[in-house]
This record gives structure tokens, C-alpha cells and sequence, in this order.
């Protein structure tokens, strides 16, 4: 027998129960809108060009327009499109840019957990400063917008082997880091249940432009294609999560806006026969499903 995680069993996609989201609709969309702070001269950070000796300007200051100029044409793209998102967000935000983080909050926008900065790995840490890292990312969200935030998304998606546990020990209901279906799947904790709620590693601007150095129009068609083969799929009966994953120093410059514009407006303009939600819109609503119909 190979090691196992012991999270989850495997249950084959055509023996699933066919549910539907509201209004009797298959498909569930979601933006992850991936807002991030960096440390200058020191940790991680994705590249546009390979790095040099720290400081890292070209790359540094590349991922800061993001927070500068990008992410505010991507909302404003947002509000034309009347698109939901959920934020995923490095509590650093809070001191470096809090007018972005405000911005989303006054647009009804679902704030989630996405550690402190993505400067850092949390698997690395050992499971007390793990946890203190969690306790403070969810301190700070807390404090800011009045209520914990229900979901997590790792900084670039890393885990030790007790992460989920500490995730749910910390109040969190649901993680995006296990991107392994296309539907919510109950995973074990030694506090109870935590969901996984799909998030995209293929329709992911990361790894689509900085990892395989697709350009703007074919991220857009990527997007596209995959909602079209989706909707294509969900008259199976079975219901669907289609995460699209953004971060605004990569689509927010201006050749690659006008092109998910294009992308985005497609999704859009068929709002009345898929649900257009966040991913804490995905969780409520399999809370009403019955016992069973997620596993």
C-alpha cells in the first residue's frame, strides 16, 4: 500500500448524487481574486523575468502594479460585468493597502484567509508557528471586516501535514487548496469535517502565464473553452464548481484585462443558466444539501 493522507475516500464521478445549486442550475462559477503583498529584498514571490541578486526591482516592482493599478482595473471591470469575488488576502494588506481591501469590502466582495503575505511558505513552519501564523492572518481579517472568514487558501497553495487540522481548529469551514475535483469533498480533521471547495490550478493565471508563458488572448480562451465544456458536461445531471483564479499584477495589466474582459463578458452573459457565486456562496448552499450528497 502506497502512504496515503487519509483526508478523503475516492468516489468514482458517476456514482455522485445529483444535486443542483439555486434555481435548479449545474454550474457554479467563482472569481478568486488573489490580493498579495510582498517582502522587499527577501522571500518569495512569482517571476516575470528570472531574478537577480536581491532586491529583486524588475520583479518586485512588477508584482506591486498589482496592487497599485491592476487590481483597481480589475474592479472596476468587476462592477461593469456586476461579477461577486471572493478576495483571497494577505493580511499584510490591511497596513500596506487598505483602501483596496476596502474597496472590495464595499462591494459585498467574501473576504478569505490567504495567510499573511505570500512571501512565505507555511508547510516549512513548525506547527506551532503554523498555527500562530493562522491565529494572526484570521485575527486581522476579523478585526477589519467584523467577522471571521470562513475560507483559506494557503500562500502558494503549501501545506504541512497538519494544516487542515489546524484550519478547522481555528474555525475555518472550508480550504481551496486541494484542487482534486470538481465538486465539494468532505475532508477529515482531528476537529471534524473541513470542505474542499474546488479551486483552479488550470484556469489559474499563474500557471497558465507565468508557469507555461500562455498569452493573454489564450488564458482568455482557456477560460472560455472551460465553461463551455462545462456547461456542456453539467446536462449529466451532475453539479459542477468552476473556480477561475486572478491576481491583478498579471491580469490587471492592460493587454491582458481587455482579454479577459472578453472571457469574463461570455461567463457573464449566460448568469441566467449558471449561478455566479463566491466560494463562501458554494459553501452555504451544500449546507442545505442533504446528509450524504458530498463526500
Amino acid at each position: 500500500m502506497l502512504p496515503s493522507h487519509g483526508r478523503y475516500d475516492y468516489l468514482p464521478w458517476a456514482q455522485r448524487p445529483r444535486q443542483s445549486w439555486p434555481g435548479g442550475r449545474k454550474l457554479a462559477v467563482y472569481l478568486g481574486v488573489n490580493l498579495e503583498h510582498f517582502a522587499f529584498g527577501e522571500g518569495l514571490g512569482a517571476e516575470l523575468a528570472p531574478g537577480g541578486p536581491q532586491p529583486d526591482i524588475l520583479n518586485y516592482a512588477w508584482r506591486d502594479y498589482g496592487n497599485r493599478v491592476g487590481a483597481w482595473r480589475l474592479l472596476q471591470m468587476l462592477d461593469e460585468l456586476s461579477l461577486p469575488a471572493t478576495v483571497l488576502l494577505n493580511s499584510a494588506m490591511y497596513g500596506y493597502a487598505p483602501d483596496l481591501v476596502a474597496a472590495h469590502r464595499a462591494r459585498g466582495d467574501e473576504i478569505a484567509g490567504h495567510g499573511r503575505t505570500n512571501s512565505e511558505r507555511q508547510s516549512i513552519l513548525p506547527e506551532a508557528e503554523e498555527a500562530a501564523m493562522i491565529a494572526e492572518s484570521t485575527a486581522a481579517i476579523t478585526a477589519h471586516e467584523g467577522a471571521a472568514p470562513r475560507g483559506w487558501l494557503s500562500p502558494w497553495i503549501a501545506e504541512s501535514r497538519v494544516t487542515p487540522d489546524l484550519l478547522a481548529e481555528a474555525g475555518y469551514r472550508y480550504t481551496l487548496n486541494w484542487c482534486m475535483d470538481d465538486q465539494p469533498v468532505w475532508m477529515r480533521t482531528r476537529a471534524g469535517r473541513l470542505l474542499a471547495i474546488p479551486y483552479p490550478q488550470e484556469a489559474n493565471d499563474i500557471p497558465s502565464i507565468v508557469g507555461r508563458k500562455d498569452g493573454a488572448e489564450q488564458f482568455a480562451d482557456l477560460l472560455i473553452a472551460d465553461f463551455a465544456e462545462r456547461m456542456r458536461q453539467v446536462a449529466d445531471g451532475l453539479p459542477q464548481v468552476m473556480g477561475i483564479a486572478l491576481h491583478p499584477y498579471i491580469v490587471g495589466q492592460p493587454y491582458r484585462l481587455r482579454a479577459l474582459r472578453r472571457a469574463l463578458t461570455v461567463i457573464a452573459g449566460q448568469r441566467e443558466a449558471v449561478w455566479i457565486t463566491t466560494a463562501g456562496g458554494v459553501f452555504d448552499h451544500c449546507m442545505t444539501w442533504p446528509e450524504g450528497a458530498l463526500r
